[in-house]
């Protein structure tokens, strides 16, 4: 049941004084994109008239077939908490349209919202609980960000070791303010480095919060001195920020991951949904984690996953299954990092779980040991592959896996692999700092 009308947000802007309303949407490289209007446009941009020049979205469109509209979800309506002291801010996170009022193919939210189609003719619900992590870093004199935690804390630790405890607890104020239900946070490993968990919820909703939760963590941070950034492996020697996605399909109310006869109470569509996931995983990495830099974070020592495989508990695995059973029961794919579009990441995951199901797939045999102290030999022997190493090999994956491609469509699989080609052909040209350490004395 839907939760605003539209006379219900033309009512609401204008009781509670609302200045600016921004009209978000985000391209294909998960950057969020917004248009400004002020309250006396309200009327309009709830009836699908606000317009934007696609052109000028890297991904969207030529410049000839620019004019596109943005349709807004209306349940999206909320006010920035942050801003009611100098004039109410709210939003309405949108669906991209051409001017014929057919929805737009490279349309980032469209993409998932086809694969939830999908998963709902089969008679699913996909539910998605995400787990991102993010550094908290001082900025200079200038204002721009730096390398330095300002903290010395560890896992769950707690101030005055954590100097950031204070910005992660406004952080959370400002969130459930928004309609957030906060179930955990705290410190994680690394210096400087937090984790802040929202309840599972369905697919498309969750994708917005990911978007939302990314701007608040940014800007609050940013009010309070510190840059915020979700790059997955900012500091060479410590662990890197990852977004453990859960996943759960239910049907009638009830989570058929679940059965309490099954191997480790798992029911035939839970194993088949890892299954699939497994077999197209090294065809998505290059969505679930988009940058050069990700690669630096999927290496072995730093608990993040780099061996494909799964287990009901090691963490060394590509998936987990957490212990929880019954409606908790779900699958944890650990590789995700939150520099990642949510909505391309969860689309390309659901449709490779739903092609286990279909198939009905069969995953390969539980790893129990530590995957990280296993040799080379040992891995081959036991089946187990790795992800791609770099995100020019992930590419080259991804050009090889037909579901993969359909899933994202034409549009967005060319624009997306166009614009990540030249992102990889920038890095590989490039001389670091590294190079210039290591050679120019010597050589």
């Amino acid at each position: 049941m839907a939760k605003y009308t539209k006379d219900d947000i033309i009512r609401r802007v204008k009781e509670e004084d609302i200045k600016f309303i921004r009209m978000q949407f985000t391209d294909i490289f998960g950057q969020l994109k917004n248009v400004a209007i002020t309250a006396s446009q309200i009327g309009k941009a709830v009836n699908n008239q606000i317009m934007i020049d696609g052109s000028s979205i890297e991904g969207f469109v030529r410049i000839q077939e620019s004019d596109q509209c943005l349709y807004p979800d209306l349940d999206s309506f909320v006010v920035f908490p942050w801003t009611r002291e100098n004039g109410k801010v709210a939003r309405l996170i949108c669906d991209v349209y051409n001017t014929d009022g057919t929805p737009f193919i490279g349309d980032p939210r469209g993409t998932l919202k086809r694969v939830l189609k999908k998963a709902e003719r089969m008679g699913y619900t996909f539910n998605v609980g995400p787990e991102l992590e993010f550094f908290l870093f001082r900025t200079d004199e200038e204002g721009k960000p730096t390398t330095k935690t300002n903290d010395e804390a560890s896992y769950f630790d707690l101030g005055p070791l954590d100097h950031g405890e204070g910005t992660r607890r406004e952080i959370c104020l400002a969130l459930e303010d928004m309609g957030f239900e906060i179930e955990a946070a705290h410190h994680e490993v690394a210096r400087g480095q937090h984790e802040i968990d929202f309840k599972y919820g369905e697919a498309l909703p969750t994708a917005d919060n990911i978007m939302t939760f990314k701007l608040a963590v940014k800007t609050l941070s940013q009010r309070n001195g510190l840059h915020a950034t979700f790059m997955p492996k900012p500091i060479f020697g410590i662990a890197g920020s990852g977004m453990h996605t859960n996943m759960s399909l239910f049907r009638d109310g009830k989570n058929i991951f679940f059965d309490p006869e099954g191997p480790k109470q798992l029911s035939r569509e839970c194993l088949s949904f890892i299954a699939g996931i497994l077999h197209h995983v090294r065809g998505f990495t290059a969505v679930t984690n988009p940058l050069v830099n990700s690669y630096k974070r999927l290496v072995p020592g730093y608990e993040a996953p780099c061996y494909i495989a799964w287990s009901a508990s090691n963490r060394s695995t590509l998936i987990r299954i957490p212990a929880s059973r019954g409606a908790g029961t779900r699958v944890e794919l650990r590789s995700p990092d939150p520099s990642c579009n949510p909505y391309l990441s969860l689309a390309v995951c659901l449709a490779a779980g739903l092609d286990g199901i279909e198939k009905g797939m069969t995953p390969p045999v539980e790893i129990t040991e530590n995957i990280f102290s296993m040799d080379a030999e040992t891995r081959k022997a036991r089946g187990i592959g790795s992800l791609p190493g770099s995100l020019e090999e992930a590419l080259t994956a991804l050009k090889q896996d037909s579901l993969i491609l359909e899933t994202l469509g034409e549009h967005v699989t060319d624009q997306y692999i166009t614009g990540k080609q030249k992102e990889w052909d920038e890095y590989r040209t490039r001389v670091s700092s590294w190079e210039i350490e290591k050679y120019i004395v010597t050589y």
